[in-house]
């Protein structure tokens, strides 16, 4: 599809038909997904985090389960990172006793105090932060993205870059915003400027604290796979509108509904195509009471406490201070370097849009 036309990804453009239907038709057809997988693959483990999604998520898988009695029942479990807030875990026991349910709490062997404390905070997004995770530990100049801009054979200018700088592939490509031929490719998540003016304010504010993502890999990913590992097929809630990643084609399966890991595991996504609109109609239809901290803090979402990926995470930290001080407090002391950060970067990029308006 031509740039006029606007581009559309494969999630958009290979989406199954049901992703196009209004509700109720919508829901029952993923009851049936649902109910045909669960069937095919019975020995089934769900992550239910306590959110909105997951919400919805386990409301669907146990109201199938419900219309078809021959489903083996499904196992759950919620993994605490560490910094979670009561709320959520009040949430989890009472979702639990509601269905009649075991909803069995995992704990990362790395919590997130000690993530953070041993990798570094995460800054903006989980893309952002590996990618300066990776010039930080490297060591490469900033300067290289000047070089390869001002270079009029940006082909030859990648391969001297690699020779200059051997084992640092992906550095080069997150900060030149190229790839590893040596094309440009400003546009794409992988790279610094994905972020607007991120590699202008990196150069002239440089982090006084360590960036990473480890965190989201020691207290989920890896407590997931340790606790996945034996199923056959693994349920989880992301859904296209999240946007970042989840919205982002994969190789084995572009609708991304349902796919088959290298290691022969299923996984299912069933709220993949439910919009924002969809969620809500099925809160309301089916009367369906989120946690404390939707319904009495007034958060929009939840996800890890505190997390500074969310752009809302400060907004989201004083909705909770009023009934929860503690988990605040916590959150200060483990991610404030990157509150303040994201911040100074915001003002940053407020004033350069600014300027550059007024120069049009």
């Amino acid at each position: 599809m031509s740039n006029k036309q606007g581009y559309k990804s494969r999630v958009y453009t290979d989406r199954p038909a049901y992703a196009d239907f209004e509700p109720p038709a919508k829901f029952e057809a993923i009851k049936s997904i649902i109910g045909g997988k669960l069937l095919q693959h019975p020995n089934a483990i769900c992550s239910y985090s306590g959110g909105s999604d997951s919400d919805i998520m386990l409301d669907l898988i146990e109201r199938t389960r419900a219309t078809f009695p021959q489903l083996k029942p499904v196992k759950y479990v919620f993994f605490n990172t560490g910094l979670e807030m009561r709320a959520t875990k009040d949430h989890v026991k009472e979702t639990a006793e509601k269905y009649g349910v075991e909803i069995e709490t995992v704990r990362p062997k790395i919590n997130i105090v000690q993530a953070a404390r041993n990798y570094g905070i995460p800054f903006v997004s989980k893309i952002m932060s590996s990618g300066l995770s990776e010039w930080q530990k490297k060591g490469v100049p900033l300067t290289v993205a000047d070089e390869y801009d001002a270079a009029k054979d940006k082909t030859a200018k990648r391969k001297e870059l690699k020779e200059r700088y051997p084992k640092c592939e992906s550095v080069l490509n997150f900060l030149c915003c190229c790839n590893s031929a040596g094309e440009p490719r400003p546009n794409i998540q992988l790279v610094i400027n994905s972020s607007k003016y991120m590699r202008d304010f990196i150069a002239e504010y440089p982090p006084d604290f360590r960036i990473s993502a480890k965190c989201c890999d020691y207290c989920k990913k890896q407590t997931a796979h340790r606790v996945q590992k034996g199923y056959d097929m693994v349920i989880t809630g992301e859904r296209r509108d999240e946007g970042g990643m989840r919205s982002v084609p994969r190789k084995d399966n572009t609708a991304l509904c349902f796919t088959e890991t290298a290691s022969g595991q299923f996984r299912l996504r069933p709220l993949y195509y439910v919009s924002d609109a969809d969620k809500q109609w099925y809160k309301d239809y089916y009367g369906i009471k989120y946690s404390d901290a939707y319904e009495v803090y007034g958060m929009k979402r939840t996800g890890c406490c505190g997390c500074p990926i969310s752009y809302r995470a400060t907004d989201d930290l004083e909705l909770i201070r009023p009934h929860e001080p503690n988990v605040v407090k916590a959150a200060w002391n483990i991610f404030g370097k990157s509150y303040e950060y994201r911040q100074k970067y915001n003002d940053y990029k407020a004033k350069r849009m600014e300027a550059e308006k007024k120069a049009r």
